[in-house]
């Protein structure tokens, strides 16, 4: 593949005709932070909330009243788009105070996965996530407290939780990162 095929992402607001300079795809892009919060080491459970609609989710996650609605009953990780000019690192601790309660999680990671997908055929780039992951263990003592943001916050099974019982992608972010939602359900 030569040069002049090659589209690198040095991405800017007003692409030029230089050589390694575009715009955004035109599905857009996402930066993102997940927690994989567990009870203990290799279990396999994680931390997940069902969203409470009239929490400050537009400020804490960038979930407008539509996506909330999408959402319905399905589960979530705690996880949200980094800000801009955030560090993943950052977004990671600013997820645990904000949407878990807590500032002494110790957080490892990120272990960064990348994905592109089209979500209709009007757009000739796809849409394209950059998902920085983190793996944390729960302090032990209090059980999660679902807070101002969840209907419901706590350790979920993975393997006996359904993909489609998870909403936005997060069903495709646990398998990136080696869990399997439905996979004792499979056996």
């Amino acid at each position: 593949m030569g040069s002049s095929e090659r589209r690198f992402a040095r991405l800017g607001a007003h692409p030029t005709d230089r050589l390694g300079t575009f715009g955004l795809p035109d599905d857009g892009m996402c930066l993102s932070a997940y927690l994989l919060v567990r009870p203990a080491p290799g279990s396999p459970q994680v931390l997940a909330g069902r969203a409470d609609p009239s929490g400050p989710w537009g400020t804490a996650a960038c979930l407008d009243a539509d996506r909330l609605r999408s959402l319905g009953d399905r589960w979530i990780l705690p996880a949200t788009q980094l800000l801009f000019f955030e560090g993943p690192d950052e977004a990671a601790r600013r997820i645990a105070r904000e949407l878990v309660g807590r500032t002494d999680l110790e957080l490892l990671g990120p272990r960064v996965y990348n994905e592109a997908y089209a979500r209709g055929p009007d757009r000739p780039d796809p849409h394209w996530d950059l998902q920085f992951v983190y793996d944390g263990l729960w302090p032990g003592g209090e059980p999660p407290s679902r807070g101002r943001l969840w209907r419901e916050l706590r350790f979920l099974d993975v393997g006996a939780t359904g993909p489609a019982e998870f909403g936005r992608g997060h069903a495709d972010v646990l398998a990136l990162a080696g869990l399997s939602p439905g996979a004792d359900r499979a056996r």
